[in-house]
């Protein structure tokens, strides 16, 4: 399970990996999430291909990583390992469920 502690941002409290997970529980996501969050919470329901358009035409090294684990997922290792190189990552050796874990607490820094 993911913890990280909320952090106070002026009036506002960042959002931290436990409270991520657990509005999965709802049927929309959560308001003001990053992009890379919004690929991730579509893929934690199933929805791969909402998943990928959020996230294939973001240009960064974040995008990449998230776009890589997606085509790992789908069982398309060549095309995930492009996506890797473009993050600047090698494909993990980890099951997906951990990378998917490894992406969340990432892009919540």
């Amino acid at each position: 399970m993911l913890h990280a502690p909320k952090k106070q941002i002026g009036y506002f409290y960042k959002m931290d990996a436990e409270s991520f997970v657990t509005s999965l529980d709802t049927d929309t996501p959560p308001k003001d999430i990053s992009v890379y969050l919004l690929a991730l919470w579509y893929d934690a329901k199933e929805d791969w291909d909402q998943s990928h358009t959020t996230i294939q035409d973001v240009d960064t090294k974040n995008a990449a990583w998230i776009h890589a684990y997606l085509h790992r997922k789908e069982g398309d290792t060549f095309n995930a390992d492009y996506w890797y190189r473009r993050a600047g990552k090698k494909r993990p050796d980890v099951t997906i469920k951990e990378e998917w874990n490894n992406l969340v607490t990432a892009m919540m820094d």
